[in-house]
Parts: structure tokens; C-alpha cells; sequence
């Protein structure tokens, strides 16, 4: 009886945590925070100054991108992640005023305080303009192209926050991530083949099949990941940077379960969650170097 009890409790408590990690990722909340910790990361390595508002811009303008991504989206999503979108359906007005709010409390805060390059915030916007309604997303390979180089501008953005966008560090960090978002948005297809194909948009799991999707996700990985020490060796990055290694491996252990069976959680939680898993290592390596 008491394991019986016990047993009950355990399967309440895993699904309160299944729900909440739900929410998160539904709400953009969870893809705000890993698109904020590229800042993190950014800040540690390149041994910049810490500083909270580049983290919190990071954050409102993700929100705001993406949720309005929810929206033009949604008639694929019906098809790909049902879940997501009846949760769009019910909350996604909502979660856009908080997206907005934030937005635009963003900008105010970085006019106010003067912020440099402060016009640059409009970007995302047109970004994501650029994706859903121009048609991007409909473009073989250049969605994915797309997305890594926008995400890419979050390290470059850090940079030039900081007076320092050509500095190696930052540089490096920005063709990194870029490779690497690159990867996971070419991944995350896996789980949208059919309501792509019914959309008629032409992605690499629903051209050349999910095994060899990730055949070759795992190959660019690898080859991104050799690019490291060889960097490191040359002497041009400290060995603080060998740390991405392990983010390679990260990548490189999800890599082969992602099939198109996987729930949202898989995708919007575990490959979403690889920039938060290595801005926490970092933090790690910092607190233990200091």
C-alpha cells in the first residue's frame, strides 16, 4: 500500500514537471531564455564585463520573434506540433501582449540608456518578417541558413554592445553559434516532415529522409567541433574555448534520437536547450577559474 502511494506521488510529481516544462517551451519562455544564454556564454568567454541588459534585450526580443512565429505558423503547426497549436489557440494572445510589452519596453530601455546600436533592434522584427511572410521558410535550405544567422547576431550584437564586435572571441562565437543553430534547425525539420510536405515547403529530412539527416547533422557537428582545438592550438583562442567541446558532445548525443515519433518536449526542451546547457558549463568554468 505504501508503495502503491509512493508510486502515485512519483507519477504526480513527473507530471506536474512534464506540464510545466509543457508551458515553457509552449510559451517561448524556455527558447527566450537558451537564445539569452548565447549572451552568457558570449560575456564568459570573450572575458567581458558582466551585465545583465544585454541578457534581458535577448530575452524580450526572442519572445516578441517567436511568438509571432506561433501565429504565422500555425496552420503548419496544426499539422506538426497539434499540441503547440491549441495552446497558441487558447493562450497565444496572451503570450504576444507579453511578447510586445517586453519589445517594446526593450527599445524604451536602451533609448533611455542609450544603449549603442540601439536601431538595430528593429532587425529581428524584420527578420522574422522575412521568414514567415516573405517566404523564406519555403526556401530549400536557406530557412535553416536563415535562422543560424540570426541567432548568430546575438554574440555579434554582444559584441558591439560591449565596443568590441571584431574582437577574434567574438567573432569566432558568432560563426560558431551560427554553424550550430544551422545544425539543430536542419535536426528540429525531422519532426515537421509531413505538415511540411503537406505545405509544400522542401526541408532535408523530407527530401533525403530522417537517417540521413542525421548522418549528416552529425558529421557537421563533428567537423565544427575539430575546427576547436585546432584554434585553440594555434593560439589564437585560450583553452577556455575547448569547453564548446562539450556542447558538440551534447549535440551529438541527441543527434540520433531525433526521429520524427519525438515529442514537442524532445525538440523545444532537449535541442532547445543546448545554448542554457552551455552557458551553465561556462558559468561553471568561471566560478572554478576564479
Amino acid at each position: 500500500m505504501t508503495r502503491s502511494i509512493a508510486a502515485h506521488r512519483r507519477r504526480q510529481w513527473v507530471s506536474s514537471l512534464a506540464a510545466l516544462v509543457r508551458v515553457l517551451v509552449h510559451s517561448n519562455v524556455f527558447i527566450s531564455i537558451s537564445a539569452a544564454s548565447v549572451v552568457v556564454t558570449t560575456i564568459g568567454l570573450a572575458d567581458l564585463p558582466f551585465d545583465p541588459r544585454p541578457f534581458f534585450i535577448v530575452v524580450a526580443v526572442t519572445m516578441f520573434v517567436y511568438t509571432v512565429n506561433r501565429f504565422t505558423d500555425l496552420e503548419e503547426d496544426e499539422a506538426n506540433v497539434p499540441q503547440r497549436a491549441a495552446f497558441i489557440k487558447r493562450y497565444g494572445r496572451l503570450w504576444l501582449a507579453v511578447g510586445t510589452v517586453l519589445y517594446l519596453a526593450a527599445i524604451g530601455f536602451a533609448i533611455a540608456l542609450d544603449v549603442p546600436g540601439v536601431g538595430f533592434m528593429i532587425v529581428p522584427l524584420l527578420a522574422a518578417i522575412l521568414y514567415s511572410t516573405v517566404g523564406v521558410k519555403r526556401l530549400f535550405l536557406v530557412k535553416n541558413l536563415f535562422v543560424g544567422a540570426a541567432w548568430a547576431l546575438i554574440p555579434l550584437g554582444v559584441g558591439y554592445y560591449f565596443g568590441r564586435p571584431w574582437q577574434f572571441e567574438i567573432l569566432f562565437l558568432t560563426a560558431y553559434v551560427g554553424a550550430m543553430i544551422t545544425i539543430a534547425a536542419v535536426i528540429f525539420d525531422v519532426k515537421d516532415i509531413e505538415g511540411d510536405r503537406a505545405e509544400g515547403i522542401r526541408t532535408v529530412p523530407n527530401t533525403f529522409g530522417p537517417g540521413w539527416t542525421r548522418i549528416v547533422s552529425q558529421v557537421a557537428n563533428v567537423l565544427v567541433a575539430a575546427l576547436v582545438p585546432v584554434v585553440v592550438a594555434a593560439g589564437v583562442l585560450s583553452p577556455e574555448f575547448l569547453v564548446l567541446l562539450a556542447f558538440n558532445g551534447y549535440v551529438g548525443a541527441y543527434i540520433p534520437f531525433a526521429t520524427p515519433d519525438r515529442g514537442p518536449l524532445f525538440y523545444g526542451f532537449v535541442v532547445d536547450g543546448e545554448h542554457l546547457f552551455l552557458a551553465v558549463l561556462v558559468v561553471v568554468l568561471e566560478w572554478a577559474v576564479w
